[in-house]
């Protein structure tokens, strides 16, 4: 299962290696459609670490890299973001986008 980080873990648990941070809140319907892809991911690629954010609880981060609309991913590579996606993306596309930056 995808770990729940704070604003204040963000820098260090992303700052190292391909990591994939989920922006999300409890009450986005798209948010609950993105999460069980991502879970999945979690299980299967060893090599990538996935987070997420709740931006209710978590607004520094969020703030930071003017996330406006939720869900959004963002993608860093030993700590430089180098993708940013808004909206849901299905399984295929995420390994795709991950496999590009491996």
């Amino acid at each position: 299962m995808t770990q729940a980080i704070t604003d204040a873990q963000f820098e260090e648990k992303t700052s190292d290696g391909l990591t994939l941070v989920d922006f999300w809140a409890p009450w986005c319907g798209p948010c609950r459609m993105q999460s069980p892809i991502i879970d999945e991911l979690d299980e299967e690629m060893d090599d990538v670490s996935f987070y997420k954010m709740n931006v209710d609880e978590e607004q520094q981060t969020a703030s930071q890299f003017g996330i406006m609309s939720i869900p959004t991913l963002l993608v860093k590579k030993d700590g430089e973001v180098v993708e940013k996606l808004i909206g849901v993306h299905d399984k295929n596309r995420l390994t795709e986008i991950l496999a590009k930056h491996q």
